[in-house]
């Protein structure tokens, strides 16, 4: 646990905490009940509505009787989640922000590398913190704390990961920067978040959902595809549908939020260059033509109709 208390500090003062959850610098205590430190400070009403909802309908879910093997099996079928593994080094300070039940953290959890997942809701790190336990893993932790006030050093990581969260805040741009400043200098920063035009057909659903009072199954890739999955079609439709804080953005704008941040653009995933299907993400894309990147964005209403709408962009901090 030291070397995970290097990579923490008070979310209160950022002063540095001790193996009991002592602040040494402003005496602020906190605790760990189950295991997980509890570092989380109130955030705003917004903040805690979107906790609330999280904290009701976990997001994603795992199967019952999942194993290591079939876990990995199936998150591997990810391309991008392959694609990830492999750039990231083997011994590398890793932090997911917003990682929900822990997924992406188990899944990365190998070798000698040290990952911290972050999230506001208990009960969905109670579920990855269940998973890695029952996996055997030992080099995932979990910690309970919100990204604005959060209880993680700055620069202190080679790997920033976060998807799906920065739209479900009050203020994405202001979310990123508190992303951003995780990073080391050299440290990539990869966010995932809703594409606009690649979301138009899930807010065509959802109107339609509203209208017929949430019967959208037959209109849903995702939901179709988990059968009698009731649990994590539950929570898909919950968090596809009724969520209560949405925002979407294009390539152009997160490239902004880089810019502001002094992260250098490498590249989208998928590619905003037509035919480019990279073999390291942590490559720059070269002619990346902004035309080209906006016929790339229609073509993901089509392509990325299972994610939701969701795209990534990677970037490495100055």
């Amino acid at each position: 646990m030291s070397h995970v208390l290097q990579l923490l500090a008070c979310p209160a003062c950022r002063g540095e905490l001790s193996a009991d959850w002592l602040c040494l610098a402003c005496g602020a205590r906190f605790d760990a009940p189950d295991g997980i430190p509890n570092l989380r400070l109130e955030g705003s009403s917004r903040t805690e509505t979107v906790r609330a909802f999280y904290e009701a309908a976990p997001f994603p879910g795992y199967p019952s009787r999942d194993s290591l093997s079939a876990f990995r099996t199936r998150a591997g079928r990810s391309r991008f989640a392959q694609l990830l593994d492999r750039a990231i080094s083997a011994d590398a300070r890793l932090v997911e922000v917003g990682c929900g039940t822990g997924q992406m953290s188990v899944y990365l959890a190998r070798a000698d590398r040290v990952v911290i997942g972050i999230d506001v809701s208990r009960s969905s790190l109670l579920l990855g913190a269940a998973a890695a336990h029952r996996f055997g893993l030992s080099g995932v932790y979990f910690v309970e704390t919100d990204l604005h006030r959060s209880a993680l050093k700055s620069g202190a990581f080679d790997v920033v990961y976060s998807s799906g969260v920065l739209h479900h805040t009050a203020n994405p741009r202001a979310a990123f920067a508190e992303v951003a400043r995780l990073a080391r200098p050299g440290g990539m920063v990869i966010v995932g978040v809703y594409n606009t035009v690649a979301r138009l057909p899930v807010r065509l659903r959802r109107t339609v959902a509203r209208l017929t009072g949430f019967r959208v199954v037959p209109f849903d890739p995702v939901l179709r595809e988990r059968g009698h999955e009731l649990a994590r079609r539950e929570a898909w439709l919950h968090d596809q549908y009724q969520h209560p804080e949405e925002h979407s953005h294009t390539v152009r704008e997160i490239q902004q939020w880089f810019v502001e941040n002094e992260v250098d653009y490498l590249r989208s995933y998928p590619s905003t260059v037509l035919d480019d299907e990279p073999d390291d993400l942590f490559r720059r894309a070269v002619d990346d033509w902004t035309i080209e990147g906006w016929i790339a964005q229609l073509g993901w209403m089509w392509t990325l109709g299972g994610e939701g709408g969701l795209f990534y962009t990677i970037g490495c901090r100055r």
